[in-house]
């Protein structure tokens, strides 16, 4: 039997957008693989995140995946839950989402955003138990009665091309939402 190789991309890591400062942290599940390849946080083709960023008002200006370093700027930090790349979550397992959490759990302790943004509401049912919550809740997006190291946790649908769940204007109106609370801490 062939012994089976490890895809090129899997070792590659994306580089965190997190500076001291920051109101606000959003928080992908994993880079896919075009994001690992190319460098860049939600980089594919039918991923509406950067255009939502615009619409909602989080950031002043049109900026693709390829300006990602430039969040901070705008009190944005990005991370992901889990750092290696896949073409899908379906083959992450229950032990990278513990280990994600217990990372990303330091970030936040050490950069103290105001806001944690957790972009996919199937990440945020995943990490539920992690959070210290005996049974899953209905999660719908929005701010969520959780706090982390003082941090208000809010949930974002996923704006992959992937996820049929919600419409652009779903989407939209959530991330307005968070751009709204956001605001609100100035």
């Amino acid at each position: 039997m062939a012994k089976r190789s490890r895809p090129a991309y899997e070792h590659l890591r994306l580089t965190d957008a997190i500076q001291p400062g920051v109101r606000l942290l959003l928080v992908g599940i994993n880079p896919g693989v075009l994001s690992a390849t190319t460098g860049h946080h939600f980089a594919g083709p039918t991923n509406r995140f950067w255009g939502l960023l615009y619409d909602s008002g989080l950031v002043p200006e049109p900026i693709t995946h390829e300006d990602d370093v430039r969040l901070p700027q705008w009190g944005i930090g990005m991370t992901n839950l889990i750092a290696r790349p896949s073409p899908g979550i379906d083959v992450l397992t229950p032990r990278e989402y513990v280990d994600g959490w217990r990372i990303l759990e330091q970030k936040i302790d050490r950069f103290r955003p105001r806001i944690v943004a957790f972009v996919g509401v199937t990440m945020y049912r995943a990490l539920w138990k992690v959070l210290g919550h005996a049974k899953a809740p209905d999660v719908t997006p929005g701010l969520q009665h959780a706090t982390v190291h003082g941090a208000r946790i809010f949930v974002l649908p996923n704006p992959s091309g992937r996820n049929a769940h919600f419409s652009y204007d779903e989407m939209l109106k959530a991330f307005t939402d968070l751009a709204r609370a956001v605001k609100r801490l100035r």
